[in-house]
């Protein structure tokens, strides 16, 4: 990258006529309003620096397959907002706007188009009634003094209603040079003619000529030039001078040019609907590079956010795929809602990609989560589930550990074929075979999962996997403390006159508040429990059930006492109780 010989304004926007100069796919829309294109001019009017700018020399390697944009020249609110796409296909190379998109736009506009808002209390309908259209105007009459804003120029959008265009325009506010007619002036005997025929005052001839010498002969379009070819560079240096005012990640700019190459459908429209469907209807935030890594995990060797993986190619065949892919995104979500996950205790999404590249090459997405033919494949993937996200499978090199997953799948994803015929249910055993992590279950694991409090994202998840038999798909069940967090308080421990080693149990969280001291209930079962002591539940329960089975399916150690003064000894009783279980469930 080398910083050039600054050109001016004029040529410029000479580069922009002649789609020398484009905008890049990743590009955001135009976003600036008139008060900003005014404060622009004044500013070069009185010689301000505006900042350098940014431009790759795009050649013919890096042209291919991706789409670039001209500049906005005519802006209409709610109607013309984004820049047509530009032929690239040709020969000639050009220079893509890295930075600097608004001010040139900007410029182009103020000198060369019209800017078009809607009027107050209009409806933003296109007609020139509710939207007018405007051009930049500049008061040569005066100039400022004792502006709040600082400004010594008067620049105004006015409406074509009022001026008819005209080159020059008469208000009560004094005389109006509209500010695109100074591109007609360059020549000396044009400026002249323009001056003496309009019988311009000294004050305006001094103006109009700071407006001809701030377009024509000041050099203030400083720019640096990139000239390597590759698009990933391109994109992190984008990163870098962008990261101001609008935070962008490198999937936004990602996916700035996967859409771009969609031909019939509005891939924004559809991936915002599909969001808002899986945060509505099924409680989960999902973002649009999830989406994305979707598509990569689907149909990709290689599932890096790279830009090669999103050619003009890709982006077609992702299209044609997209209804199917989208069926199985909601799908896999309303599985693991039904599972009981909330988007809190979904403590890693990346779990659910291999759901849904199971679900979509398989084709069971539509009545999967409801169907009972695939009852014994959802009580797989469920325990999978909850297997891999407590032992945190995917916290370290996620891309990895999803590649080696796919593998289980099929051996060459690149083939036609994504998934081997063989298999017919969820691979749980084949992904264990191939994931290169730590799957073991060592005792300071199993204390780690029991020591988790009830608030702990980690916690539905244990006890999920603890008790099974619940109704989990429709929300049926409550976290329960045995014993009732009520009694762990101050006046309560002091009455049991217990010795300082006896009373640490009923004042360490990790005890009381934790998975030792804690069930899933029904509801239903819950709501009945209330508050009652863990002794008078099970004798009220124990009237019309079989003690020794409700006990067992509670997990309570069948000799523990249940009495509250000896929590203590309860709670060694039926950690070991736990832990016994988990090594069973998780081995």
């Amino acid at each position: 990258m080398s910083f050039q010989t600054p050109i001016t304004i004029a040529a410029a926007l000479d580069n922009i006529e002649r789609q020398f100069y484009l905008l890049p796919a990743i590009q955001r829309d135009f976003e600036w309003w008139t008060d900003r294109i005014e404060r622009l001019f004044d500013s070069l009017m009185r010689e301000y620096p505006v900042s350098s700018f940014l431009f790759w020399d795009v050649q013919d390697r890096a042209k291919a397959g991706y789409r670039f944009y001209r500049f906005l020249r005519i802006y209409r609110q709610g109607f013309k907002t984004q820049s047509e796409e530009a032929g690239v296909g040709g020969p000639t190379n050009f220079h893509a706007v890295l930075d600097g998109q608004q001010r040139l736009t900007s410029l182009y506009i103020g000198l060369m188009g019209s800017f078009a808002y809607r009027e107050p209390r209009r409806w933003l309908i296109d007609t020139e009634t509710n939207i007018p259209t405007r051009h930049l105007y500049l008061n040569i009459s005066r100039t400022l003094a004792n502006e709040e804003d600082g400004r010594e120029f008067k620049f105004s959008f006015l409406k074509d209603q009022d001026t008819s265009n005209a080159d020059l325009h008469v208000d009560p506010d004094g005389t109006w040079f509209r500010v695109g007619k100074i591109m007609s002036l360059a020549d000396f005997y044009e400026y002249t003619k323009f001056i003496t025929t309009n019988e311009i005052p000294e004050i305006g001839q001094r103006i109009l000529a700071r407006l001809l010498k701030m377009v024509f002969q000041d050099r203030v379009i400083n720019f640096y030039l990139e000239r390597d070819q590759d698009l990933q560079k391109a994109l992190n240096i984008f990163i870098r001078i962008n990261s101001g005012a609008i935070q962008l990640d490198f999937s936004d700019l990602v996916m700035s040019i996967a859409v771009a190459n969609w031909q019939k459908k509005n891939a924004r429209e559809e991936f915002h609907a599909l969001v808002t469907h899986v945060q509505g209807v099924e409680g989960f935030i999902i973002q649009k590079s999830f989406i994305l890594k979707t598509y990569l995990y689907l149909y990709s060797k290689d599932i890096r956010f790279r830009v090669t993986n999103f050619s003009a190619q890709n982006a077609q065949d992702f299209e044609a795929n997209w209804e199917q892919i989208r069926d199985a995104i909601q799908e896999a979500f309303a599985l693991v809602r039904s599972f009981g996950y909330t988007d809190y205790t979904l403590a890693a999404k990346n779990a659910v990609l291999p759901i849904i590249y199971y679900l979509y090459h398989r084709g069971n997405y539509g009545s999967f989560t409801t169907a009972i033919a695939y009852k014994e494949d959802r009580r797989l993937i469920r325990k999978w589930l909850h297997e891999v996200i407590l032992k945190q499978v995917f916290g370290g090199q996620p891309d990895a550990i999803l590649s080696q997953i796919r593998r289980a799948f099929a051996a060459d994803v690149t083939a036609k074929s994504k998934i081997a015929p063989e298999i017919t249910q969820f691979p749980v055993a084949g992904i264990n075979e191939q994931i290169k992590v730590d799957m073991s279950v060592g005792e300071e694991f199993i204390a780690r999962l029991l020591e988790t409090r009830k608030d702990d994202r980690y916690a539905f998840c244990v006890l999920a996997l603890l008790y099974p038999h619940l109704d989990y798909r429709n929300n049926d069940f409550h976290m329960d403390h045995l014993h009732p967090l009520s009694g762990f308080n101050g006046e309560a421990i002091k009455a049991l006159e217990l010795s300082e080693a006896d009373k640490l149990p009923f004042v360490t969280p990790e005890w009381y508040d934790s998975i030792i001291n804690l069930q899933m209930l029904d509801a239903n079962e819950n709501m009945a429990k209330q508050d009652k002591s863990l002794l008078e539940w099970i004798d009220f329960e124990s009237q019309h059930k079989d003690r020794d089975l409700l006990l067992q399916r509670c997990i309570i150690p069948p000799t523990a006492s249940l009495e509250f003064k000896n929590f203590g000894r309860f709670a060694e009783q039926r950690k070991a109780m736990l832990a016994d279980k988990l090594r069973q469930l998780l081995s």
